[in-house]
């Protein structure tokens, strides 16, 4: 009878565990060794961590699992459990995740990065989205935009006539057109043969893309405009999230909450170590004329109203982003 009884014992021990559903979430990214990756990697860490083994977080940058628009598509199936990405290519979904492009919304970012933490502007940013299948978890700044051309961007002038990748908005859109030159939306993993090619003539990115994907072996300038930030969400699959237990769900939303405020002034640090290796690397990062940047504000300072009055929501959106920034 013991014997039974210690069998018995023994059996619900194995079968126990077993019986405790483990769950696997894969992030991808399509960039590599920059903010996005480090944002990803603390994620998984802090998720693992809370979730004590029930979550296992895999990272898969560089686009392997597939290319942006494949990825925005899969967190809405649930195929994709969470995707780190500018905030921009989740606009066709939600126009309002346009609005972070608009050139000269954040003064820099340390301004950017207090408006997207203010607590009632942060509250509304995170519930973005959740009516079309996705759930953000985290914003921050990836870094300051700037331009690359195989010939290299020394004036305004010579953006005329130029056909420049772009992440898709709006704002980008026109901003392009009050440059003189043409917007062609294009997945990072086609940006460098589309300049090697000729099919485009330049991008606009941040320091670490040009870094990591040695844009240094097409041409050595970046040009300094300081009219854009590249703002990074972190985004979980909601169809995802509803397979979870309640306490795993709200440890995956809670810990990447958390994160914010770890990652915004990480992302600083990082862009200046991206800059300095460009240099290093035997780049120029150059700047306008005084009067190219004055020109510049002149044509870009109507384009938020320009691209979010058609829709209501959008521009309550953008002028709460502009009020909210007016307290910093």
């Amino acid at each position: 009878m013991i014997s039974k009884f210690i069998a018995a014992a023994i059996l619900a021990a194995t079968v126990i565990p077993a019986q405790a559903q483990n769950f696997t979430m894969k992030i991808g990214f399509a960039t590599m060794n920059d903010i996005q990756h480090q944002w990803a990697s603390w994620y998984k860490e802090a998720v693992e961590g809370a979730g004590k083994g029930r979550i296992s977080v895999q990272l898969f940058p560089r686009g392997q699992l597939g290319s942006i628009a494949s990825q925005v598509e899969g967190l809405q199936l649930g195929t994709v459990e969470a995707f780190t990405t500018p905030a921009d290519f989740f606009a066709g979904m939600d126009p309002r995740f346009g609005t972070f492009s608009i050139p000269l919304l954040f003064r820099d970012p340390v301004h950017a990065e207090k408006i997207l933490l203010d607590p009632a502007m942060n509250k509304e940013i995170l519930g973005l989205g959740v009516d079309k299948g996705i759930q953000v978890v985290s914003i921050y700044t990836f870094a300051p935009a700037h331009y690359f051309g195989k010939q290299p961007f020394r004036g305004l002038e010579d953006f005329k006539g130029k056909k420049l990748r772009v992440n898709a908005t709006a704002a980008e859109r026109a901003k392009m057109r009050q440059f003189g030159a043409t917007a062609v939306p294009m997945d990072l993993s086609e940006v460098v043969p589309g300049i090697q090619q000729g099919v485009i003539d330049g991008t606009i990115s941040v320091a670490a893309v040009y870094v990591n994907l040695k844009f240094n072996d097409i041409a050595k300038v970046l040009t300094e405009i300081n009219d854009t930030m590249i703002v990074s969400v972190g985004v979980v699959s909601r169809p995802w999230l509803a397979k979870l237990p309640a306490d795993l769900r709200q440890i995956v939303i809670d810990e990447g909450n958390k994160l914010q405020a770890r990652v915004n002034p990480h992302s600083r640090v990082m862009d200046e170590g991206m800059v300095k290796r460009w240099k290093e690397a035997g780049g120029e990062l150059i700047r306008l004329s005084a009067a190219d940047q004055a020109r510049v504000r002149q044509l870009l300072s109507g384009i938020g109203e320009e691209v979010t009055k058609d829709n209501a929501s959008t521009n309550a959106f953008y002028r709460r982003l502009v009020e909210t920034g007016k307290k910093y």
